[in-house]
């Protein structure tokens, strides 16, 4: 039988508007992808700083901290502090990068190439450790992940390893990349959760769920659908926009209206 509903609704789920009101239980704050962008991420603190109407609100991090920009390590540090410092809740979730590194610690000769490829050599050279796609078989790249753990030290690795794929407050959910729309929330497969589902952005959910997710690059800010994208190409544009979710609607620090209200 639940097969047979899956079916149905991806046959016929896309004819189904998404009309939920948007509910948190409080309003939080969410930043999409940095991608080693450390002069965006601090300006979007310098941000929020400017906004004390936040100080209680929770702010999430969607993931992807590292590759692609220059200061993977330093971005990694700092986002470290926030979450150990006093004062609000801040929520780190796993991206699919963070994946990508901890794929690479865990069997180097298998994942190198694609992590190497999609900006994992940014972030090896970020943490003091050069290294090229000639080291990427072997011993070679056996030595580039010792020494990588080295100088990433037990905190950040335990701290990589021990980042949630989700956040809920109500009835939104905040995830990296996506979720299957024809599974609840909490039965979603977390690699669903990480790199998306092919039919994420296609079939509007129909529990009301919203879900906030970066992964996907948007030229700006975008609500559809019950889809709050946040990703904005920082590694490339360094705009990483502070979206606030509330009853009120979605609105982007700085400026005056809501996208939703």
């Amino acid at each position: 039988m639940a097969k047979l509903l899956d079916t149905l609704f991806r046959k016929f789920g896309a004819a189904s508007e998404f009309d939920a009101a948007l509910a948190p239980d409080q309003p939080f704050l969410v930043v999409g992808d940095i991608h080693g962008r450390l002069d965006a991420l601090q300006a979007a603190l310098d941000l929020i700083a400017r906004h004390p109407e936040y100080d209680q609100s929770p702010l999430v991090f969607v993931g992807d901290y590292m590759d692609r920009g220059p200061a993977s390590a330093e971005v990694l540090r700092l986002i470290m502090a926030l979450q150990s410092g006093a004062g609000r809740e801040v929520i780190c979730l796993r991206g699919n990068h963070e994946q990508l590194l901890l794929s690479f610690l865990e069997n180097p000769v298998l994942n190198a190439p694609v992590w190497f490829s999609n900006g994992g050599l940014e972030t090896l050279r970020s943490f003091g450790v050069n290294a090229s796609k000639l080291d990427m078989r072997g011993d070679r790249v056996m030595m580039v992940r010792e020494r990588l753990k080295k100088e990433m030290g037990e905190a950040a690795l335990s701290f990589i390893e021990g980042l949630p794929t989700r956040w809920t407050t109500g009835n939104v959910a905040v995830v990296h990349a996506g979720a299957d729309p024809a599974v609840s929330i909490e039965n979603q497969e977390e690699d669903f959760l990480v790199w998306g589902h092919p039919d994420f952005r296609r079939l509007p959910r129909q529990d009301g769920i919203w879900v906030a997710h970066g992964h996907t690059i948007v030229p700006d800010v975008s609500v559809r659908h019950g889809r709050i994208a946040v990703d904005t190409g920082a590694y490339r544009t360094g705009i990483l926009p502070v979206v606030s979710a509330s009853s009120e609607g979605v609105k982007v620090l700085g400026r005056e209206d809501f996208i939703l209200a």
